[in-house]
């Protein structure tokens, strides 16, 4: 396994969001970005989660909630990588698979995009 400390992957993921154009993170809404060592036990293959309500979903409803949750994993993006290079890449795609799913697209969509 590759070995990066959690320091070093916290700023590969602020360097992935920096990637991300201004124009699409001024419209990103309540959410939080968040590093973990490992996923949930049921899912241990797991590289990153986006748990919260998309912005295609919010209506008139949608006040005083909690910040939607991204989450990316460390172990698991180290497992399957095999240089540096490669966690810059995947830490990349991984962060814009799950800020998609903050503007409400779909796996299905992120996979033909190359996001899967």
């Amino acid at each position: 396994m590759l070995e990066m400390t959690r320091e070093e992957f916290e700023e590969l993921v602020a360097e992935a969001l920096d990637r991300i154009p201004p124009e699409l993170t001024r419209l990103m809404d309540n959410v939080a970005v968040f590093v973990e060592d490992e996923p949930p036990a049921d899912d241990p293959e797991l590289l990153g989660l986006y748990e919260g309500t998309p912005l295609t979903d919010r209506g008139e409803w949608y006040a005083g909630v909690l910040p939607d949750r991204i989450t990316v994993y460390r172990g698991p993006t180290l497992r399957m990588c095999e240089t540096r290079e490669d966690v810059v890449a995947e830490t990349e795609v991984t962060v814009v698979h799950e800020i998609a799913h903050h503007f409400g697209i779909d796996d299905a969509r992120l996979h033909a995009l190359g996001y899967g």
